[in-house]
C-alpha cells in the first residue's frame, strides 16, 4: 500500500510552508506529494494568505526534491486550455526528472470561478474528455510529426505537440463518483483511478464499475491503479488525537467514520480494509500543514506497518 500526502493549500497556505511540506513527505518515506487546484478557500476559514497555483508550486518543488513523485488532485479542466496544460505538466516532468502525474477533472466549484473571472461552462463533462484526448495526443505524437483535433469545444491544428515529457507516458489519474460517464472516461484514458472521500463499501462498488469499464474498453481490470483519498487525523493517544481533530475544526468520531483517525493500529486496520476493496494507494488528505510531528507519526507507527 502506498500511502501519499495529499494537501489542501487553498485554505492557506505560502509556497515556503507546502516546500516544508513536501520535503518532510520526501524524508519520512513517502511515495508522492499532492495537492489540489483550486484557488479560494472553502467553509469558514479566511484562506489567509492566499491562494498559489498547483503546477507553479510543482515546478518549484520539482527542483527542491529528489525522489517523490509530485501532482494534482485534481487539476481543474476550466482553469486552463488543454494545449497549454500539456505544456505545462510535460515541462515539470521534466524539471523533475520524470516524477509527474496529471490529475484531471471536470472542474466544480463555481464561486472560485466568479472570484476570480474564471469562466465556468456548463458542458464541463464533454469538455473534460476533449481535454483527455489532446493533452494525451500531444504527449503521445511522436517528434516530428503534428498533431490535430478538431472537436466541439477545443480545435488544434498542425500543432507541433512539443515538449515532451521525461517520461514516456505521464500516469492520468482520473476519479469520482459517478456511476457510468466516469467510468468510461477512466477505461479510455486513465492510468489511477481515484475514489475521493468515499466509504469502504462506495469504494468497492465505484471500483467495480471501472474495472468492468476497463474490460468493455478491451484493458485489463488491473491496468488500473486504484486509490483512495481520506482525510487523516492520527494521534498517540486519544488526547492527541482531540487536539489534532480540533486544529482543523472537526469531530473526532467524524472524522473516524469518514476518514482514517484515531491511534496508529486504528488507522492500519481501516487501511487494511480500504485495500481489501483492491486500493493500493492512499492519498492522505493533510489539513494541518505546520504539524509536521502528525507526518513522522504516519510515517513511524503507520506506514512501517504497511510496508
Amino acid at each position: 500500500m502506498d500511502l501519499r500526502i495529499f494537501t489542501e493549500p487553498q485554505q492557506g497556505a505560502t509556497y515556503d510552508t507546502l516546500l516544508a511540506v513536501a520535503k518532510a513527505t520526501e524524508d519520512l518515506g513517502f511515495d508522492a506529494f499532492f495537492r489540489s487546484d483550486h484557488f479560494l478557500s472553502m467553509g469558514s476559514g479566511d484562506g489567509l494568505p492566499g491562494p498559489t497555483d498547483a503546477w507553479l508550486t510543482l515546478a518549484g518543488l520539482a527542483r527542491e526534491t529528489r525522489r517523490i513523485r509530485l501532482g494534482t488532485l485534481m487539476t481543474a479542466g476550466t482553469f486552463r486550455l488543454p494545449g497549454v496544460l500539456a505544456i505545462q505538466v510535460a515541462q515539470v516532468d521534466q524539471m523533475s526528472g520524470g516524477r509527474v502525474e496529471l490529475g484531471l477533472g471536470a472542474g466544480w466549484f463555481e464561486q472560485e470561478h466568479k472570484a476570480y473571472g474564471i469562466p465556468f461552462p456548463k458542458e464541463k463533462f464533454a469538455r473534460l474528455e476533449e481535454q483527455l484526448a489532446i493533452v494525451t495526443g500531444l504527449w503521445e505524437t511522436k517528434p516530428g510529426d503534428t498533431f490535430d483535433f478538431h472537436g466541439t469545444y477545443y480545435d488544434l491544428t498542425d500543432s507541433p505537440a512539443l515538449p515532451k515529457p521525461a517520461q514516456s507516458r505521464i500516469p492520468v489519474l482520473i476519479g469520482g463518483h459517478g456511476a457510468s460517464r466516469t467510468p468510461r472516461l477512466a477505461a479510455q484514458y486513465a492510468d489511477e483511478f481515484n475514489m475521493p472521500f468515499a466509504s469502504i463499501e462506495d469504494s468497492e462498488r465505484q471500483f467495480g464499475r471501472v474495472r468492468a469499464a476497463a474490460e468493455a474498453a478491451g484493458r485489463k481490470a488491473d491496468d488500473l491503479v486504484y486509490s483512495n483519498a481520506l482525510v487523516v487525523c492520527v494521534g498517540k493517544d486519544d488526547q492527541e488525537v482531540a487536539r489534532r481533530a480540533a486544529v482543523i475544526g472537526r469531530e473526532v468520531d467524524e472524522l473516524k467514520a469518514n476518514g482514517l483517525a484515531g491511534s496508529p493500529s486504528e488507522v492500519v486496520d481501516k487501511i487494511g480494509r480500504y485495500a481489501e476493496t483492491g486500493s493500493r494507494r492512499i492519498y492522505l488528505q493533510v489539513l494541518d500543514l505546520h504539524d509536521l510531528d502528525h507526518l513522522e507519526l504516519i510515517s513511524s507507527q503507520v506506514q512501517s506497518q504497511l510496508s
